[in-house]
């Protein structure tokens, strides 16, 4: 039978967060219940519930970095069973059948993957996301969180830590260059230190990648040398961008903010790669010269299927490897948006939703 839960969830975009109730499904016999023990807050859910990457479907409630525990499980699900530790991305089905989906691209399905929020899923319905106190899910789109890896610190790596490890590994962050006195690290710069660009340089640090932070400012430059970077540069100091010509490999750019495109691309190597994963609202402009002059590369990269996202669970787990988070309960959602919208959250916001229980549901006008 389909049941209810408490979620949070905006009638609009101008509207406050409310505490309601929504359906979840009867579960299916391939389906996951999971019990949400934390729910991460990225910036994906600000510009959806925002409408600033169009009209969203309201009611709406948001939320695709999720970590809980098998409560229920439908009689043909074999790969987990109830208790297991569990997350769910960015991903919630696709069609199984496509030649993306045969290559565990489900994210790229060419029949079109269906979103954790805001998106129509098979039944017709509109997906709803993570802030919650429970969803229920098909097992092929459930992931398995190693024990060394807590709930809360577990969630962001649904999103943050996917987007950052797919372009990172299939560019090769962690092998080594030929230099003319032998091998050396891959030179790696993270353009940005945020939500997205702290999991960038752990992850590239901990492949064996010589990491450098791009920032504005260096008021960062200890977090980012505790995290695994070499060093930070300030990409305001003067000529910055001759002295630092062709100096880098790969560019991983997380920032969603207009910048000289073509100026960064001066600082790749021949043959260098910039991996974009910040959606900036503007359109950049780039000459196609800075991309011939040099043989580069310029490459986006959109999170990860389900079996690279496993892949990246466990790394973080054997590398030790966290979001840095701060915990907030559900009545904070609002001023934790407009915090994140500020950038004065290190790193990663993550709802405690065992606080659902403290918080009535609120009723209609």
């Amino acid at each position: 039978m389909p049941f209810t839960v408490k979620a949070l969830q905006k009638t609009g975009p101008d509207q406050p967060f409310q505490v309601t109730e929504i359906e979840r499904r009867d579960p299916r016999a391939d389906d996951v219940v999971i019990d949400i023990k934390a729910a991460g807050i990225c910036h994906s859910d600000i510009h959806t519930i925002r409408n600033e990457w169009g009209e969203a479907h309201f009611p709406l409630c948001v939320g695709h970095e999720i970590a809980g525990i098998v409560e229920a499980v439908g009689e043909d699900v074999t790969r987990y069973k109830v208790g297991d530790r569990v997350g769910v991305g960015c991903l919630v089905d696709s069609c199984g059948e496509c030649e993306q989906c045969a290559m565990d691209e489900e994210q790229s399905c060419l029949n079109g993957s269906v979103g954790t929020y805001n998106a129509e899923d098979v039944d017709g319905t509109i997906t709803q996301g993570g802030y919650s106190e429970k969803v229920v899910v098909n097992e092929r789109f459930v992931l398995r969180i190693p024990d060394a890896l807590d709930f809360d610190v577990a969630a962001p790596l649904l999103c943050a830590g996917i987007t950052t490890y797919s372009p990172l590994a299939r560019w090769g962050a962690g092998e080594k260059v030929q230099a003319e006195d032998g091998e050396r690290a891959k030179r790696v710069a993270v353009l940005g230190l945020g939500g997205l660009g702290h999991m960038g340089v752990q992850i590239a640090a901990k492949m064996g990648a010589e990491v450098t932070v791009l920032s504005r400012s260096l008021k960062k430059e200890q977090l980012a040398i505790d995290m695994g970077a070499t060093r930070m540069l300030a990409t305001t100091e003067d000529g910055f961008f001759r002295d630092h010509r062709g100096e880098f490999d790969l560019i991983l750019n997380t920032i969603s903010a207009d910048i000289p495109v073509d100026k960064y691309l001066s600082l790749l190597t021949p043959r260098g790669v910039m991996a974009v994963v910040g959606l900036p609202p503007e359109q950049q402009k780039v000459g196609f010269g800075s991309l011939i002059g040099g043989s580069k590369v310029l490459a986006g990269s959109n999170i990860g299927g389900i079996a690279e996202t496993q892949e990246m669970l466990d790394f973080c787990a054997e590398h030790g490897i966290a979001a840095q988070i701060e915990t907030i309960g559900v009545t904070e959602a609002d001023a934790m948006y407009d915090k994140v919208v500020a950038g004065e959250v290190f790193f990663r916001a993550v709802i405690d939703t065992a606080t659902f229980d403290q918080v009535e549901v609120e009723q209609p006008a």
